[in-house]
């Protein structure tokens, strides 16, 4: 069986990676491959690096308050791409509980707030890619 490819994303002008590194590294030691695009990149970016790369899944960290943004346009290009449906999109960071109804609503499968354990995001990834397999 093949990894779980990961591509760990920093969009918008978020210059603090230091979760980023924390949950890329976590994947990396559950034997998940982690492509990590680094800082300030934007959606473009983002999903043309998802494509290249082939992954299962694109997580975003964003702590600059412009998730409400950023994260809906990586769905919405994933999708004029083609990608959407073969990719669980995820987010985390500094985002208020009342914003997390409408991420999900456009798209995003879930977001994990600070404090969130590392085996929490781990096991979400590996249920919902099982998930997105069986709906193939």
């Amino acid at each position: 069986m093949k990894p779980i490819r990961v591509l760990v994303a920093k969009p918008g002008l978020d210059g603090h990676d230091r979760g980023a590194k924390v949950i890329a590294r976590a994947l990396r030691d559950a034997g998940m491959e982690v492509i990590y695009t680094g800082l300030r990149q934007t959606p473009e970016q983002i999903v043309q690096a998802a494509i290249q790369e082939d992954v299962d899944v694109v997580a975003m960290s964003i702590l600059s308050g412009a998730h409400n943004h950023l994260l809906p346009k990586v769905v919405d290009l994933l999708k004029e791409e083609g990608a959407y449906d073969e990719v669980l999109v995820i987010g985390g960071g500094v985002i208020p509980e009342e914003d997390i109804p409408y991420l999900k609503e456009k798209g995003v499968a879930e977001i994990f707030t600070p404090g969130t354990s590392t085996s929490v995001t781990i096991d979400f990834i590996k249920e919902n890619l099982k998930k997105l397999a069986l709906n193939d």
